[in-house]
C-alpha cells in the first residue's frame, strides 16, 4: 500500500477514480452534499416565515434519495439543485477534462431527479425544485405558498391510503 498523497510525487488516483488530477480530486472531495449556501439561505427565510421542516430527509420510507427540505404533513419536498451537478440549462458548462465521464455522471443525475419527481408525485407529494442561482426570497415565497396551499388539503391527502 502506497503512502503517496496528492501532494507527493508518484501519486496516482485510486483505481477507477473520476479524478483527472490530484488537485481535481482534492477539490471534488470538498464539495458539500447538504448545507450549501443556497440551501441555508432558503431554510433561513422559510423558517423566518414560521414554517418548520426536516432537513436532508427521505420523503418516503425506503427511498434512498433525500430532499433538502421536507414538509411531511403537507407532502411537499424541496430540492435546491446545483447548476453543475444537475445540468442547469443556463449555467452548466461541460468540463473539457474527461468529458465522457461527466456527460454520463450529469446525465445520470438528471435522470435520477426526474425519477424522484415522478415517484414522489405518484405518492401524492408536491416536488419543488430550484436552481442554486435563483433568488432565495422568491424561492421561499413559492415554498410558503405551496405549503400553505396544501394545508387546507391535509385531511384529503392523508385519506388517500398512501
Amino acid at each position: 500500500m502506497s503512502s503517496d498523497t496528492p501532494e507527493q510525487p508518484g501519486w496516482a488516483p485510486p483505481e477507477g477514480s473520476w479524478a483527472s488530477s490530484p488537485a481535481n480530486r482534492k477539490s471534488m472531495l470538498g464539495n458539500r452534499n447538504r448545507d450549501t449556501k443556497p440551501e441555508l439561505l432558503l431554510r433561513r427565510l422559510v423558517h423566518a416565515a414560521g414554517l418548520r421542516y426536516r432537513v436532508a430527509a427521505k420523503p418516503l420510507p425506503g427511498m434512498r434519495r433525500t430532499a433538502d427540505l421536507v414538509f411531511g404533513p403537507t407532502r411537499v419536498a424541496v430540492f435546491v439543485d446545483g447548476c453543475f451537478w444537475h445540468g442547469c440549462p443556463e449555467h452548466f458548462v461541460p468540463p473539457k477534462t474527461n468529458p465522457e465521464y461527466w456527460e454520463k455522471k450529469i446525465g445520470g443525475n438528471m435522470r435520477r431527479d426526474r425519477e424522484t419527481d415522478a415517484r414522489l408525485a405518484e405518492e401524492g407529494w408536491l416536488v419543488l425544485r430550484f436552481w442554486e442561482h435563483q433568488d432565495p426570497a422568491e424561492c421561499a415565497e413559492e415554498v410558503c405558498a405551496a405549503v400553505s396551499g396544501r394545508k387546507g388539503n391535509k385531511g384529503r391527502l392523508r385519506s388517500t391510503g398512501r
